[in-house]
């Protein structure tokens, strides 16, 4: 039998896990976060992930990226030497590989997220 095609997105009757960023990491806040994983495989989660204003420190692993989609409300991403990416409704991001600086929810964010664990085990498309 054929894999199916999985739809993503429809959070209604689903419980998200809830969480804060940890105490140590906490610069502004301490906002707490919904994730509604909706897909495992192998090296590849998705879902969506809603937050609270706030911001914190993150440091990626060399082997760990994220790609995520805005839907609603605005995040800032400030990088390395004072770099500022910010991202809104109806766009995209990447946070590479190893990245380190600070995730900022200027206004409350939902947003579709794909995280990709290049270490982990399991079959590639």
């Amino acid at each position: 039998m054929a894999p199916a095609i999985q739809r993503l997105g429809h959070t209604e009757g689903q419980t998200p896990s809830l969480d804060q960023p940890r105490v140590d990491r906490r610069v502004q806040g301490a906002p707490w976060r919904q994730t509604w994983t909706q897909h495992e495989a192998g090296p590849v989660s998705a879902g969506i992930w809603a937050c609270e204003v706030g911001r914190w420190r993150i440091a990626f692993p060399a082997t760990k990226q994220e790609y995520f989609f805005v839907l609603e409300g605005q995040v800032r991403l400030h990088g390395p030497a004072g770099a500022v990416t910010d991202v809104g409704p109806g766009e995209a991001a990447v946070i590479p590989p190893g990245f380190e600086g600070e995730f900022e929810v200027l206004s409350p964010v939902r947003k579709h997220f794909v995280v990709v664990d290049l270490a982990a085990p399991g079959p590639r498309a």
